[in-house]
């Protein structure tokens, strides 16, 4: 039995002081912003000068939802049936995403891009669950979408219309260039580098706080180890006297004497 509680008394627990740590990370606060600041310029400057700005321009189609025939199979679709004008968008948008269309648009629009490319830079969606289809195109050049996008405009509905009998696609609003870039968003970035740098100085802190057995005080020993004050070392260093210490005057003092 003694020697149970023998095993018990001698266990070492490692216990965290968060108030300690909270008092700590206060003081050092200073170091925490000066971190932030640093990897947000950091942020900001990455996205102001390393990354390429891309700019987008949209088109907005029409779907005719019409009677049509699709090879021996005839479909109608009446104005109410918003689901199956919603299966007919994404039938246009699965035809624009093909190889033959897209193919068709980089020679009508004349840009530098392959099939793979070209569709990496193409969003296509239904505007609020309605007949109207939105084409999106990303590029590095405003120009150059509202271009790409207007080609998009010319080559999808005679695609459609050469596959799919009785469809057809009007123009609602074409392809303006938008000099407002989309990406990068430099207050994103700038706001991510601060976090982030923020967020690691107050980790480091946090592993150095732990790390750290020096006893800076008597609180530290009575509610580290639990044990009592039995008598306090003064600080004897005088540092009014330039900088040097008590026993350095003492020491002159004591030899001015002799010498008398």
């Amino acid at each position: 039995m003694d020697r149970n509680e023998s095993k018990n008394s001698s266990a070492e627990y490692y216990t965290i002081d968060l108030l300690h740590i909270a008092k700590t990370l206060w003081h050092k606060a200073w170091i925490i912003i000066l971190v932030g600041v640093l990897t947000a310029a950091i942020g900001f400057s990455i996205a102001a000068f390393a990354i390429t700005p891309m700019y987008s321009s949209s088109v907005m189609l029409y779907v005719n939802n019409s009677d049509f025939a699709l090879g021996n199979t005839s479909f109608n679709i009446s104005a109410s049936e918003i689901s199956a004008a919603q299966s007919l968008v994404k039938t246009y948008i699965v035809m624009l995403q093909n190889r033959t269309t897209l193919t068709e648009v980089i020679e009508k629009a004349d840009v530098p891009y392959s099939y793979g490319q070209l569709s990496g830079m193409i969003e296509a969606s239904a505007v609020n669950e309605t007949e109207v289809l939105k084409v999106k195109v990303t590029t590095a050049d405003p120009y150059e979408s509202a271009k790409i996008a207007n080609c998009i405009a010319e080559v999808l509905p005679q695609r459609i219309s050469e596959i799919i009998e009785g469809s057809s696609m009007e123009v609602v609003d074409s392809a303006v260039a938008n000099t407002s870039k989309v990406s990068p968003s430099i207050t994103n970035y700038t706001a991510v580098g601060f976090i982030l740098g923020a967020l690691v100085a107050v980790i480091i802190l946090v592993i150095v706080d732990l790390m750290d057995d020096t006893i800076h005080d008597e609180d530290y020993i009575i509610n580290t180890y639990g044990y009592p004050i039995l008598a306090k070392i003064p600080n004897l260093v005088n540092t009014g006297n330039k900088g040097r210490g008590y026993y350095a005057q003492s020491y002159r003092t004591y030899k001015t004497k002799e010498s008398k």
